[in-house]
């Protein structure tokens, strides 16, 4: 089913809005980072510096590699559900849906405010709109059900670490292993109760209609309904890719546990220890995802790290803990952003300039 490109209207990647969103991802960055020094009476920045030119050479490379396998494999499940309805999109188109969904996830108060960027790209490439809806759809589910996967991996094998954060840490692992598995409810929902999807856009049309924002009713719900038996198709038809649906979730789950797997490495390169005794650091990152991951703040920045120092204390002293903190952090999640950032900025022009001189 190769469709030929299409040429969607123009659409505003960076705007206003999301101009303030970096403002407020850097401003929030620079705070936590503040925090997290000031909580150190002994931090230093030379003796920081020091601390990564003594580091083992080769678990710092490992380190930027489960940094880089994060981005690189959610591109692969786009990239294979893309080629399961005829789109042929190679490594390149897959590593920018990726990069986009990871960078305007982390400036926006949003677990999945990078999906809207994602679809952006995919249609530019000539993806229908209705099947990148689906497309998305299908990995958020397959992202969410890793994140049960690695939450019950936790709670089974290291339930003591649980049982060893602070009451507050525990609260917030809690309330983001609820809204987990709620979103994964709520997705699977949509996408097998197709009802449920009409029903709720039907609701915010009349809405929007009610306020006076949207005219012509009729004409929109005949037009709305229209998109919904498309959508209904689509999502019928996703469910006889059973093979796909499985390298789907093994990939965003491969994904998921190469992130976490950077604090450990940063351990393993800043300690000296085996890989067998950093294996801890992995559990206790893991916590901090689950606590932190679906929480209105960019990046859940503030709460990782809160959760992040939580932990560490668990296994080594308060200052120990806050340069692991930061170098983790550094690799893991500011350097994630960067890279994708670039690659996002650079690939919107190259389409732009693709429009101009077509």
């Amino acid at each position: 089913m190769k469709q030929k490109n299409t040429k969607p209207n123009e659409a505003k990647l960076v705007d206003k809005k999301q101009v303030l969103f970096m403002i407020l991802f850097v401003l929030i960055a620079a705070m936590s980072v503040w925090a997290i020094a000031s909580q150190s009476k002994d931090f230093s920045l030379p003796e920081f510096w020091t601390l990564i030119q003594q580091a083992d050479t080769v678990w710092l490379i490992s380190a930027f590699a489960g940094m880089l396998t994060f981005i690189l494999f959610e591109g692969f499940a786009l990239q294979i559900l893309c080629r399961a309805f005829g789109y042929r999109t190679g490594f390149r188109q897959g590593f920018i849906y990726s990069a986009s969904d990871i960078y305007f996830s982390a400036i926006t108060p949003s677990a999945s405010g990078g999906q809207p960027a994602s679809a952006y790209f995919m249609m530019k490439d000539g993806v229908d709109g209705m099947m990148t809806t689906v497309i998305l759809l299908v990995n958020l589910v397959m992202y969410t059900l890793a994140l049960v996967v690695i939450a019950l991996l936790c709670f089974v094998l290291r339930f003591d670490f649980f049982l060893a954060f602070s009451p507050v840490s525990k609260i917030l692992i809690l309330v983001g292993c609820a809204i987990m598995l709620g979103l994964l409810s709520f997705f699977y929902m949509l996408l097998k109760k197709d009802t449920l999807m009409q029903k709720l856009c039907l609701a915010v049309l009349n809405l929007l209609c009610k306020l006076r924002i949207l005219r012509n009713r009729e004409k929109k719900q005949e037009k709305l309904i229209a998109y919904m038996d498309q959508y209904r198709a689509y999502s019928k038809l996703i469910s006889g890719h059973h093979k796909t649906l499985l390298f789907c979730f093994l990939f965003n789950l491969i994904q998921r546990i190469s992130q976490i797997a950077v604090t450990m490495f940063v351990y393993a390169a800043t300690t000296g220890k085996s890989l067998a005794e950093a294996i801890d650091l992995w559990f206790l990152q893991a916590y901090a995802v689950l606590g932190s991951n679906f929480m209105p703040i960019p990046g859940g920045i503030g709460i990782s790290d809160g959760l992040m120092l939580d932990g560490f204390q668990l296994k080594m002293s308060e200052d120990a803990a806050a340069y692991l903190d930061l170098l983790s952090r550094s690799v893991s999640f500011y350097s994630c952003v960067i890279i994708c950032g670039i690659a996002v900025v650079a690939q919107y022009f190259v389409n732009k300039r693709r429009t101009k001189h077509p």
